[in-house]
């Protein structure tokens, strides 16, 4: 996983609020004919689609009703129908090159209190109506794990019980102290068939970045009990670790492969880029409601032996032992761990620790209770920013300044065109169709990108976001290549590089520890500067990695970008 601050990973819920619905719940081909009665469908009484704005920390928030208003922002098209027709976005096939791509924020007026089912049927009229999408349930060939008996000797161990079952992923208890934990997955009274739905929906604790299907024949319920470590967890644990694929050969006598073959599948026939205009004057129809409050907080200083853990929920925000710089960087949307990222920074900014604890005022609605508020990830970063200029009288502005940033070259290009122009481009972390995964001969290189029909200008754009340790600003390409390419891209992340001491003068990085460590004063990890040569044990770094596996070169240079600049801080809260 890319190297994320500690406030991103408390507020990772938002990411997923956009469904608004249980994982279970989605299909892999919605009843389009619903859409028949389009002239029935109930729609918002008023619509703002516009592109994204430019963000650091991007992923899909919102799909929520505050009030009369509904929000959807960073969402891609495939988000948007994964959304409004309840399909799991796996089994969504067509469409154009950019539907993966291109991002865009809705915000909508709908009557308080409109059910989940009936926003979801207005959304749908948003896309038929602002994008001309038109779809189709059919077949296609989609790669997908298919879970297989090892050999055809095995038996499945009988269930021990009847009546409903059920799958869970748990820590396992009897991990010891200290040590890497490892993970408990236990199914009871199942199905292959629905311990497949099962690991689907839960991606497989991470393993997992394709549909799962049953491919064993077996019709039984059965019972399985596994133990295998987490992803992050293996390059350490070498020879020791267990992954998932692991222990269902090893424990359960099953596996996992990845096939390609005929599914169904809903299939984009036409959806327009550009959307058609909003109506005149949408800034009077649509204005912005009241910024959320807090409606009480506390900060305080963190005790000396406290670990770091967060909650953001429902309103409600419990951060403990959190450095202020982390919080700063999560309101102000900057890279935590880019140290020209804020300018006039306090040596102590990064050093005391604090606890927040807050709770944003509740809406009435004049029916009963006043009822949480839920806020998402641009109004949370609102009410952080004025948290800390009540309480810490922090006083800022933003300037752009030169930064550390790369420019991608070409030097001897080792790429092949994409096998299929008119493919979706897209960048996800994990195998790609062909189901070859380097990291299992190379544990240390736990990062593996699989990138398809991507240009280059949009792989430079990617690795911002999909490489955010080792890039904190946007990169340019300079490559002159044009056309989509296909490649995968394995690597190590920055926090193990770190622990592995890997340092010094990589492929693009030069002194000052590479990776936008921008002043070369300890930028990046908490280990120090943030290394960019490769180790002895595999580990290799982005920018090597770029130049063995893609023939290309990060060249570090510097320009002008938005930083934070700090006017006034006080170190010490005022009190509660």
């Amino acid at each position: 996983m890319n190297r994320v601050s500690f406030i991103a990973a408390a507020i990772v819920y938002l990411a997923a609020s956009v469904i608004a619905q249980s994982p279970s719940s989605q299909s892999a081909a919605p009843s389009l004919a619903k859409d028949a009665k389009a002239a029935e469908a109930p729609s918002f009484e008023v619509v703002d689609v516009h592109p994204s704005p430019y963000v650091r920390q991007r992923f899909t928030d919102g799909g929520r009703l505050v009030g009369d208003r509904y929000t959807i922002r960073q969402a891609t098209l495939v988000d948007l129908i994964a959304n409004a027709y309840d399909i799991d976005a796996s089994y969504l096939a067509g469409g154009p090159t950019w539907l993966e791509m291109e991002r865009f924020d809705i915000t909508a007026k709908a009557p308080s209190g409109t059910p989940t089912a009936t926003l979801k049927l207005m959304l749908r009229a948003v896309l038929k109506d602002r994008f001309n999408l038109v779809m189709h349930t059919g077949t296609a060939p989609m790669p997908a794990y298919a879970l297989h008996l090892a050999n055809p000797e095995v038996k499945l161990k009988p269930a021990s019980e009847s009546g409903d079952g059920e799958c869970q992923l748990r820590a396992d208890p009897t991990s010891q102290q200290g040590a890497l934990p490892r993970v408990l997955m236990t199914c009871h009274n199942q199905t292959p068939e629905e311990v497949a739905k099962f690991l689907q929906r839960t991606q497989g604790a991470g393993f997992l970045n394709k549909p799962v299907v049953d491919a064993t024949g077996v019709k039984e319920p059965f019972d399985l009990d596994l133990k295998f470590n987490l992803p992050g967890a293996l390059p350490a644990l070498g020879a020791e670790g267990v992954s998932l694929f692991d222990a269902f050969q090893n424990q359960a006598g099953l596996k996992l492969v990845v096939e390609t073959a005929p599914r169904t599948v809903t299939i984009i026939d036409t959806v327009n880029q550009i959307p058609t205009a909003n109506a005149p004057g949408i800034e009077k129809l649509l204005p912005p409601l009241p910024p959320p409050q807090f409606e009480v907080a506390t900060v305080k200083p963190s005790k000396p032996d406290e670990r770091g853990q967060g909650n953001i929920r429902g309103g409600q925000m419990d951060l403990r032992a959190l450095p202020l710089q982390e919080l700063i960087s999560f309101a102000w949307d900057l890279n935590p761990i880019d140290k020209e990222a804020i300018v006039n920074a306090p040596a102590w900014l990064g050093k005391d620790r604090f606890d927040f604890v807050a709770k944003v005022a509740g809406t009435d609605d004049g029916n009963g209770p006043a009822k949480p508020t839920q806020v998402d990830n641009d109004d949370l970063r609102k009410l952080i920013r004025g948290l800390l200029e009540d309480r810490f009288k922090m006083k800022s502005h933003m300037e752009n300044r030169p930064v550390t940033t790369y420019t991608l070259v070409a030097a001897g290009p080792k790429l092949k065109p994409a096998a299929d122009p008119k493919s979706r481009s897209k960048c996800i972390e994990g195998v790609g169709p062909d189901g070859k995964d380097p990291r299992q001969q190379f544990p240390a290189r736990n990062r593996l990108m699989w990138c398809q029909n991507l240009t280059m200008a949009q792989f430079a754009r990617e690795l911002e976001y999909q490489a955010n340790g080792f890039i904190f600003y946007p990169v340019l390409d300079d490559t002159g290549l044009r056309g989509g390419y296909d490649f995968a891209l394995n690597f190590t992340s920055i926090g193990l590089l770190s622990q592995n001491g890997g340092g010094g003068g990589g492929a693009g990085a030069g002194a000052g520890g590479g990776a936008g460590a921008g002043s070369g004063a300890g930028g990046g990890s908490a280990a120090g500067a943030v290394p960019s040569a490769s180790d002895p044990n595999g580990a290799i770094s982005l920018f090597d990695a770029i130049k063995s596996e893609m023939g290309l070169k990060l060249e570090k240079g510097r320009r002008d970008e938005p930083v934070l600049v700090i006017d006034h801080i006080e170190e010490q809260p005022t009190e509660n």
